[in-house]
């Protein structure tokens, strides 16, 4: 099949790679460079670098809604998004032979929306999965063709799901093609009544609200790493916290205080007297440290038991 490909993060070049094998790639469409402040430069999207270094012809519209005739101006069999980060229109959308399919990271009908991963972990889900479905003109409500769920552990998080999903939808694509192609798929319809959505990120979802039990505070960091970052305050400096554990000790004091310093890490107090382990860090302009390299650095000037954080 002639295929155009939408897609941005690096969730989706294994999907386009493994689509490229068996399949005509006749234009890949990502969005477009930003530029990288600390390196001063315009960077590439993760699939535009393998579309180029691949020599695949790239497009990159500001606006896809308005900016489509390059898509139009081809022959096309299917158009396949993963990831791809704007809403595209019905007239792109009617326009191949058999119109467009989404490859979603969620277990549709749960989780609609541009944060599915994240927002499955931060809502401590311990399962979710790949759907393959046709896009529609409501976001993400299209008939299902393929659905397979993934476990979620505990040592999961943002980073290590995207790319479980994207190995999950390398071995999903293939076997979907191919009986779309020979009309084998029987679209099946999503319950409504199970909808749930999984907006955006915001910068308010980025602090750590301690008030919170530990499991739930434990689940946000995780579901924000690496990227953004889950974050509180303490001197006036925003730390960025990428990796935890729940604490098996208890407290009777308020929520948000420093209450142990180990040699590895360091407790802070959290809703219904639990405790929350912080084990990996940033502060501001600095790399990502182990939290026993903050303990025996920075740290020991910062952390004091009883000693507040904030948000």
């Amino acid at each position: 099949m002639k295929i155009v490909f939408m897609g941005t993060p690096q969730f989706a070049v294994p999907i386009l790679e493994e689509i490229a094998k068996h399949h005509e790639v006749v234009l890949v469409v990502t969005q477009p460079d930003q530029y990288h402040f600390r390196r001063k430069e315009m960077v590439f999207s993760p699939v535009k670098e393998w579309a180029v270094a691949n020599h695949y012809p790239v497009f990159q519209p500001e606006k896809i809604r308005i900016d489509y005739q390059p898509i139009l101006d081809l022959e096309v069999d299917l158009i396949i998004t993963a990831a791809y980060g704007q809403f595209v229109g019905e007239t792109v959308l009617n326009h191949p032979r058999y119109k467009a399919i989404n490859i979603h990271g969620s277990l549709l009908p749960k989780y609609r929306g541009g944060a599915p991963i994240q927002r499955a972990l931060m809502n401590g889900e311990d399962k979710t999965g790949i759907t393959i479905m046709y896009m529609a003109k409501k976001m993400d409500a299209g008939d299902i063709l393929a659905k397979e769920e993934l476990p979620i552990l505990d040592s999961d998080n943002q980073d290590t799901l995207f790319t479980k999903l994207s190995e999950l939808a390398v071995t999903m694509i293939p076997r979907v093609l191919s009986d779309l192609e020979k009309g084998l798929i029987v679209p099946m319809p999503q319950n409504e009544s199970e909808v749930s959505y999984a907006p955006n990120l915001t910068k308010e979802d980025e602090k750590i609200d301690f008030s919170k039990p530990a499991r739930q505070v434990f689940n946000q960091i995780r579901g924000l790493s690496s990227n953004p970052g889950g974050y509180f305050i303490i001197d006036n400096q925003l730390i960025k916290v990428y990796n935890s554990i729940v604490s098996n000790r208890r407290h009777q004091v308020d929520s948000g205080l420093i209450v142990a310093i180990d040699k590895q890490s360091f407790d802070i107090s959290c809703g219904e007297n639990t405790c929350i382990s912080i084990l990996e860090l940033q502060l501001p302009s600095k790399n990502r440290m182990s939290a026993r390299d903050f303990i025996n650095g920075q740290g020991r000037k910062m952390l004091q038991i009883y000693k507040k954080v904030g948000d």
